[in-house]
């Protein structure tokens, strides 16, 4: 099999800080090519070819069969580089086993529940360009009923982790949303068992590192300061308003 030839396309998100965690907890080698999505290059045609849909992250690598393969869509990212690079099952499960199912069941929770509501959940307490009521009470409200799912999961026999009682790919792909609770209005301190394994997951030497990548992950201080956190807010809310206005005008 060729050796990694891993290329990361990403930015500062919680989807983009899921890879470079995953690659920093398996120790594979990799290059990043930063994607300054305030500025659309995501959108633009080169990129389009790795990943169509225009979202980041996306990724490139030699396959087995010696060709370039692309991957998109960060949960099938994370399933992609256990299944070529994780053989002694450091951060996933052997095919077939019960904690394998397990975690498969969490990464769907996550990319079907927590990613999709929080996210929405962002858009109507940020970046809105009207204080809709309904829209921030619905999806901030959904997503503390699925963050208590999670709290409660972890409280059963006071789990580490979400599977097995070890960090898989399935912590990794919530931490980096759970890290950001604030940004979505939600007070993580309501849930005391997910808060204290969002601690634990930051003590991790790995997802120390991938968080950081391609710039510092500093939300947590973005949070703890209300004027920075609106002006940052507003210049988001600006670009996010444009693209929107952008995507709609090419229908």
């Amino acid at each position: 099999m060729p050796s990694p030839d891993i290329t990361l396309y990403t930015t500062q998100t919680p989807n983009g800080i899921k890879i470079s965690i995953t690659l920093e907890e398996l120790g594979l080698p990799y290059k990043v090519q930063k994607i300054d999505i305030s500025k659309n290059t995501q959108k633009e045609p080169w990129f389009l070819e790795i990943n169509p849909n225009g979202r980041i992250p996306a990724m490139t690598d030699t396959f087995k069969d010696g060709k370039q393969i692309r991957l998109f869509e960060s949960g099938s990212m994370m399933q992609y580089l256990v299944a070529e690079y994780d053989k002694d099952y450091k951060i996933s499960f052997a095919p077939g086993t019960r904690e394998f199912y397990e975690m498969n069941n969490w990464m769907f929770f996550m990319n079907a529940g927590v990613g999709p509501m929080q996210g929405q959940s962002n858009h109507f307490t940020r970046y809105a360009p009207e204080h809709i009521p309904y829209g921030v009470n619905r999806y901030q409200n959904e997503t503390r009923r699925l963050y208590r799912v999670l709290d409660e999961h972890l409280a059963e026999g006071n789990k580490e982790y979400l599977v097995g009682n070890k960090c898989t790919i399935a912590d990794i792909a919530h931490w980096g949303w759970v890290a950001s609770a604030g940004w979505a209005g939600i007070n993580i301190d309501e849930f005391p068992h997910l808060k204290a394994w969002e601690d634990r997951m930051l003590a991790r030497p790995g997802v120390e590192k991938g968080r950081h990548v391609p710039d510092r992950h500093t939300m947590k201080e973005l949070l703890a300061d209300k004027a920075k956190m609106e002006e940052h807010a507003a210049k988001s809310k600006a670009w996010i308003q444009s693209s929107m206005k952008a995507d709609a005008e090419k229908k």
